[in-house]
């Protein structure tokens, strides 16, 4: 995941620091979506906040590491280099330009998307240049040949530490053992071999083609009216090709059988992970795997897992499971990290623990203090402009309904002890497990 750029002059940082603090009001309700697409295809997605004088901007591409295809680790090589400016505005120049305006910029890649991001001072002066200089960057990026050795260089030092880190080591063979051949086997990062081969023109292509309004989610927070809104949408899709959709991702296949994989490590811990693909981000199942696993092991120290695992026997310091919802079925996990000796009887506990909660689901009172906890905390996830920009991003790539945000607490209410049992038993299947265990060997090789 590359590293954020963010440019602060002196004379703004008093100003974005008091505002960051008068963000985190919370925002319990009504949040007022619009919608609308831009001439040349982008979708884009817009919620008023006049209250603090601060736009936030996220345009979303499907263009992460899933559409890397033969080049592994472009999607990646991209994002961080499109923050290298333009053929007339280099790095510098491009640090420089945010930086006088107290502007915040960056970009990210991920699996299913890739990211460009712009918080700005909604006042003209602050907000109309820091658009020109977005837009600038968005027509024409330069991917100098310098910055790309420079950038291949770091991801290459970052593979070479992830092999220095079992718990890098155990998710990448986690990831592979779940998807195969499938487009989410592929590590961000991509290889050294496939590093090597990447080009400038294999960059720009993979830029042209995917980096386009017609594969754009625009979404946009803060001090402006709908139609300043409107203008901002237009004056950012127009510096993008109208391009076209990509062919979707195709279904992730069921795991036909139980795979164990074991990679001796000099450590006196084992990492462990254990799963099987899970739910999409618009799944019909959502909200009651969601809710289920928050009983299971989403809840920290009060989570099932963490009881057996940590706090009855003490097993492990942490003890985990989640979903990563995706745009295909994206992993469902369980993790923890234990003394080499331990490891064997910590991995048959955290199966029978799924085993059990598959086969009979929460108990009632599990079921209504994790639903309390839940609702009780999602005003703080909304308690921002970023976080509000970030489930508008998250609302447009993946389709969810524009009531989502009104709605979340009242489908995690709905959700019933009998919905979850119901949801666990058709969709994970304790046979059919991959499991990653890398440790083991606490010697110095």
């Amino acid at each position: 995941m590359p590293i954020a750029k963010t440019f602060r002059p002196l004379r703004h940082r008093l100003l974005i620091g008091l505002i960051a603090g008068l963000i985190t009001a919370p925002v319990l309700a009504g949040i007022d979506i619009q919608h609308w697409q831009t001439a040349n295809g982008a979708r884009v997605y817009f919620v008023a906040a006049p209250d603090l004088p601060m736009v936030d901007i996220k345009l979303v591409f499907d263009a992460g590491s899933a559409r890397d295809g033969d080049h592994p680790g472009i999607g990646q090589l991209t994002a961080n280099l499109i923050e290298d400016g333009t053929d007339d505005m280099n790095a510098d120049a491009v640090a420089s330009r945010f930086e006088s305006l107290g502007a915040r910029f960056n970009t990210r890649s991920l699996t299913d998307m890739a990211s460009i991001s712009l918080r700005s001072l909604s006042d003209a002066p602050h907000l109309n240049p820091s658009l020109a200089t977005l837009e600038e960057i968005l027509k024409a990026p330069a991917f100098a040949e310098d910055a790309l050795l420079r950038e291949r260089r770091l991801q290459l030092a970052r593979l070479n530490s992830e092999e220095e880190s079992p718990g890098d080591i155990a998710q990448r063979l986690f990831m592979a053992a779940l998807y195969g051949q499938h487009p989410y086997a592929t590590d961000p990062l991509g290889s050294a071999e496939s590093l090597a081969t990447i080009g400038r023109d294999d960059i720009r292509t993979h830029y042209q083609r995917l980096y386009v309004a017609a594969n754009a989610v625009i979404a946009i927070v803060g001090d402006l009216d709908l139609n300043r809104a409107k203008q901002v949408a237009r004056q950012l899709s127009s510096a993008l090709d109208t391009g076209k959709i990509p062919a979707a991702i195709p279904p992730a296949k069921p795991l036909a059988q139980a795979t164990t994989l074991t990679r001796d490590f000099p450590s006196s811990q084992t990492h462990i992970l254990i799963g099987q693909p899970g739910m999409r981000r618009s799944d019909p199942d959502y909200f009651p795997l969601y809710v289920g696993n928050h009983i299971l092991g989403g809840s920290g120290l009060v989570a099932r897992i963490s009881e057996e695992i940590r706090e009855k026997r003490g097993l492990a310091y942490s003890a985990y499971s989640y979903f990563s919802p995706m745009r295909v079925d994206g992993p469902f996990t369980m993790g923890l990290q234990t003394r080499n000796e331990k490891a064997a009887e910590a991995r048959g506990l955290m199966i029978d623990i799924l085993r059990e909660f598959i086969e009979k689901g929460p108990t009632e009172d599990e079921l209504e203090a994790s639903k309390q906890n839940i609702t009780g905390g999602f005003p703080l996830r909304i308690s921002s402009n970023k976080k509000i920009v970030g489930y508008l991003a998250a609302i447009g790539f993946y389709n969810l309904p524009l009531g989502y945000l009104d709605t979340f607490n009242e489908k995690v209410s709905a959700v019933t002890a009998g919905r979850i049992v119901d949801a666990f038993q058709r969709r994970l299947d304790p046979d059919q497990l991959v499991t990653v265990a890398v440790g083991g060997n606490d010697k110095p090789q």
